[in-house]
């Protein structure tokens, strides 16, 4: 088992990494609650997740909020325990992790027409595809959502029949997740039974900082400010633009290194040469070292995707 995870992830890593992509300025921040009925035996209890859309002249990032706000608690955390057990010779973290977030990140290119999706299994990889073509129905029915104006569209799309209510006004032709082709910014869009909503829940203007550093003050009650943006702390959070150090892949190449992973997480880890976002078992903090003992993390918690009935997945098979 070991064997083949080290030869799947040797020939991934030597796979050219992600071509640079021109990064963009998002000159506005969309803020959507997410809703999913993964389960329609469970009707009352439907997934639910704050996400955010970074929109540029020419390109867009859909982001999980939620999964930003949760990192930067964790890395507090970790911060707090390195500190109180510094010197101690052994180093044991425990990190809460406190509800499932997606992981995924889309971003839209439209001037090249491509769609292109972020996944992390340790190390950041990225699947390129077409950008979707939705034939949408502009209607003549408006409605306002705070103070933007909307216009009515319906189309069809991965399995649903779609509403987006389109700003005009803002000339971005994009949209939350894989939505867009309408002329002006969807601001909020759902299917037919509402099994699938994407609720606007208001729009910041990006305002250019000297300092690449922006902070977002989360929700009351979670009780720190983050960072929140790209990967690479040396960058402007709201630049658009994809992780120099992604490796690109291909679907089938990608749900191999998921079952993989899902098999044998600690054989996975030690396969990828324990590349993680956050410190693996047996991992050195940074600056760590000069007679520094063993060092073990455990992560209580769910994390994103973990085990939850889908009966009713995001895309659904087209009927024929």
């Amino acid at each position: 088992m070991k064997k083949r995870l080290l030869t799947l992830s040797f020939a991934l890593l030597a796979a050219f990494a992600a071509k640079a992509q021109k990064p963009e300025m998002a000159q506005a921040v969309v803020k959507y609650k997410f809703t999913h009925l993964r389960d329609t035996t469970a009707k009352d209890k439907p997934y639910t997740e704050n996400m955010v859309l970074f929109v540029g002249p020419t390109a867009s990032a859909y982001k999980s909020y939620d999964r930003k706000l949760q990192e930067a608690m964790m890395r507090k955390q970790l911060e707090q325990q390195m500190a109180e057990q510094r010197g101690s010779g052994n180093m044991n973290f425990k990190v809460q992790s406190r509800t499932p977030t997606t992981n995924t990140e889309y971003y839209q290119f439209q001037a090249e027409k491509k769609l292109v999706r972020k996944e992390r299994l340790i190390t950041p990889y990225i699947i390129e595809e077409p950008m979707p073509v939705i034939n949408w129905k502009i209607s003549a029915d408006t409605a306002s959502f705070g103070t933007l104006h909307c216009q009515k569209a319906t189309g069809h799309f991965k399995g649903r029949d779609y509403t987006a209510w389109f700003c005009p006004d803002l000339p971005f032709h994009t949209g939350p997740w894989k939505l867009n082709g309408l002329p002006g910014l969807i601001v909020e869009a759902y299917d037919t039974n509402k099994e699938v909503v994407f609720k606007f829940e208001g729009m910041d203007e990006v305002v250019k900082s000297e300092k690449p550093v922006v902070a977002e003050t989360p929700p009351p009650g979670m009780g720190t400010t983050i960072r929140f943006g790209g990967d690479d702390p040396n960058l402007d959070p709201n630049l658009i633009t994809l992780p120099t150090d992604a490796v690109k892949t291909s679907e089938k190449e990608f749900v191999k290194l998921q079952d993989a992973m899902r098999k044998d997480p600690q054989a996975f880890m030690a396969a990828m040469g324990g590349k993680m976002g956050m410190m693996p078992p047996g991992a050195m903090p940074a600056g760590g070292g000069g007679g520094m003992g063993p060092v073990r993390m455990v992560v209580n918690g769910v994390p994103g995707g973990a085990a939850q009935v889908i009966n009713n997945p995001l895309e659904l098979p087209e009927k024929k």
